[in-house]
């Protein structure tokens, strides 16, 4: 699949723009601050419907307007244009120029992959960091998780509400409450098991790829789950979790929240039995991050029977030669690929005359610019290349 045209409006630091971009390989180039991490993150949510950086609409909207509004045409099978709508308090998609009413219809369509400075928080943040990135890329894997997860939120919502209520002694009707339960118990049985069939596949492709960039054996991926579970059948997760709502129900109601779920669980990188967030270096935790995301394309390729679009956002200022080498050879051959770069001199030549080059500065695209670079003069060569 690629994505042929980009015409975003009202999108962080962009007014307006519209881009063609190459079926292969594109470099947006540029200083710092300029927008090409906002114009990658623009594809990413025109492809995913969320942002890999921001949890609400409200900074993705130009300061100032109303409304932003991403809009691209992508080619699969057939081509589809697609279209997000952002205000602050809603969010509306489109194919083709028709309101798309279930999202599920509509994430099915584009599947991305994306490499960004933000990609260390997978390690150093948050479990709840942790927890939206391996959402956001199992919903594009399985619309049926996309939706157990939506069902499985709403449900936790009523939940909580409902333990609010009888933390205050207020009176609910408690049948209702345990079939409330029940509903949230059933939602996360298949979370649960895509979650662990998710990290079981990346574990057989990303050890090996993690050893030929690091140099380093012994990685894995663990997915910890919020109740103690010795395997990932039906009944053995619909037991405990029975068990710990009706082991825990005072506390929670204390606490007024649910405390065991797919909400609670946590991930880990680890070099054997060492968590790479305590114990390894950022430059392992790099490599972590990136043979996580390449062994995702190999996944990707597996469900989906196709190559997804790669986005790599200054990914290659901090490799030396050989990590750089060893990247590219897991994202060449039929995929497109769009790069961001301060600096087209950490680029190699080859790529360089193999790519559409697209220089951005302060959010516009400057049209006079050349399709050859020459790293010897450091400069562009004729003849013009305009969009």
């Amino acid at each position: 699949m690629v994505i042929k045209t980009l015409d975003i409006q009202n999108f962080r630091n962009y007014s307006s723009l519209k881009l063609d971009l190459d079926n292969k390989l594109n470099i947006i180039y540029g200083p710092n601050g300029q927008g090409k991490t906002n114009l990658l993150e623009s594809i990413y949510i025109l492809g995913c419907t969320n942002s890999h950086r921001s949890f609400t609409s409200d900074n993705l909207i130009k300061s100032g307007e109303e409304k932003a509004i991403i809009k691209g045409k992508l080619i699969k099978d057939i081509s589809y244009n697609l279209e997000i709508d952002l205000t602050k308090s809603r969010k509306q998609v489109k194919i083709d120029d028709k309101v798309v009413t279930k999202l599920t219809d509509y994430i099915e369509k584009m599947n991305v992959i994306i490499f960004s400075s933000e990609d260390l928080d997978l390690i150093k943040g948050s479990p709840g960091e942790r927890r939206k990135y391996f959402n956001l890329e199992l919903s594009q894997l399985s619309i049926n998780y996309y939706s157990a997860l939506n069902d499985y939120n709403k449900l936790l919502k009523i939940r909580n509400e409902y333990l609010k209520e009888l933390s205050l002694d207020m009176p609910i009707d408690l049948n209702y409450f345990h079939i409330l339960t029940d509903y949230l118990v059933n939602k996360s049985i298949f979370i649960y098991q895509m979650r662990n069939k998710f990290v079981e596949k990346l574990n057989k492709i990303c050890p090996p790829i993690f050893e030929e960039i690091a140099n380093i054996k012994g990685f894995n991926i663990k997915y910890h789950p919020s109740i103690e579970l010795e395997n990932f059948d039906k009944e053995t997760i619909k037991k405990a979790l029975e068990d710990a709502y009706n082991n825990h129900l005072e506390k929670e109601i204390k606490l007024k929240s649910t405390l065991y779920g797919p909400h609670r669980d946590d991930f880990s990188f680890n070099i054997e039995d060492n968590n790479l967030r305590e114990f390894g270096s950022q430059g392992q935790q790099k490599m972590a991050v990136i043979a996580l995301k390449l062994s995702e394309i190999e996944v990707f390729k597996d469900f989906k029977q196709t190559s997804p679009i790669i986005l790599l956002d200054d990914v290659f200022s901090d490799l030396d030669n050989k990590k750089k080498n060893n990247l590219l050879k897991h994202i060449k051959g039929d995929m497109q690929v769009i790069i961001t770069t301060t600096d087209l001199d950490s680029i190699d030549e080859k790529l360089l005359s193999k790519a559409k080059l697209i220089h951005i500065e302060n959010g516009q695209i400057l049209e006079n610019e050349v399709k050859k670079w020459t790293k010897k003069k450091n400069t562009m060569m004729c003849p013009i290349f305009r969009f």
